[in-house]
């Protein structure tokens, strides 16, 4: 185990939510390495994700997953949830920390825990249970891109007075191109035929960086550009797209922290 201040996070409890919350513990899967600008600016991920999903009262761990990192067996159980990240590796790749992780996330499906994947995230999940990932049929996705969710996550927004007009940071060149058998595609967009879908109750997938912000996001074209992954031209039509609308973080949080701490009612 690893990560900013030694790997652990707890957050204070307030008096009315020790009770309920003491007891829970999420893991962070980091499957990228951050900047030295998102780390001095931002915390590192680890800490943009716990800013995100964590309350009062839980303990949360990190694990550098694209460093070999991973629970082990014996402290599975003691999880409620896992978080996948985002990441700069291909999930249809095979270097070895991606194996490893693939073979984790069968055993978390084995055991019904709680999963849900960002990104990179939602793409190897959709490997690990027998979907399909690769370059994405239509090219980067890179601003605040508005998704279309199914009928079955209308009737969850509405349950948790979260709009239906859903803007979120976009930032991928490849995609789930086929589901995992059993798996129900629960929004598109224009670009993305699988924005989000979940396997059973116990695992979802979003395309989307429902924790960045556009701060990180403007920072990610640049470092693009410096790489040559994009042109010049392309990174100044996504920073204009960027611009152009806002993510609504907050209808994210309540989601995502609702699909992870089994508030949604599936």
């Amino acid at each position: 185990m690893g990560g900013e201040n030694g790997g652990e996070v707890a957050v204070a409890p307030a008096a009315e939510k020790k009770a309920a919350a003491a007891r829970r513990r999420f893991a962070v899967l980091l499957c990228a390495d951050e900047s030295e600008y998102v780390k001095k600016v931002h915390g590192g991920y680890f800490k943009v994700f716990v800013e995100l999903l964590g309350e009062e009262g839980e303990t949360w761990h990190v694990y550098r997953a694209a460093h070999g990192e991973l629970p082990c067996a014996a402290d599975v159980d003691g999880y409620d949830g896992f978080v996948i990240t985002g990441s700069c590796n291909d999930a249809h790749g095979d270097d070895q920390w991606i194996k490893d992780l693939l073979a984790f996330l069968k055993a978390l499906d084995f055991k019904k825990k709680k999963v849900l994947g960002v990104c990179f995230g939602h793409q190897i999940l959709s490997r690990a249970l027998g979907g399909k990932t690769g370059r994405a049929k239509k090219g980067w996705d890179i601003g605040v891109t508005c998704i279309h969710p199914s009928h079955t996550v209308i009737k969850l927004l509405s349950s948790l007075h979260i709009p239906s007009h859903l803007p979120v940071i976009e930032f991928h060149r490849d995609e789930v191109l086929q589901l995992p058998p059993q798996a129900e595609v629960l929004a598109c967009s224009e670009k993305t035929g699988i924005e989000m879908f979940r396997y059973g109750d116990h695992i979802m997938g979003i395309q989307g960086h429902p924790e960045y912000n556009k701060d990180i996001l403007l920072h990610l074209v640049d470092r693009c550009l410096q790489r040559n992954l994009i042109q010049t031209s392309h990174a100044e039509a996504a920073k204009a797209r960027i611009n152009a609308r806002e993510p609504n973080r907050e209808a994210w949080k309540r989601l995502c922290k609702g699909f992870l701490k089994e508030k949604l009612p599936w």
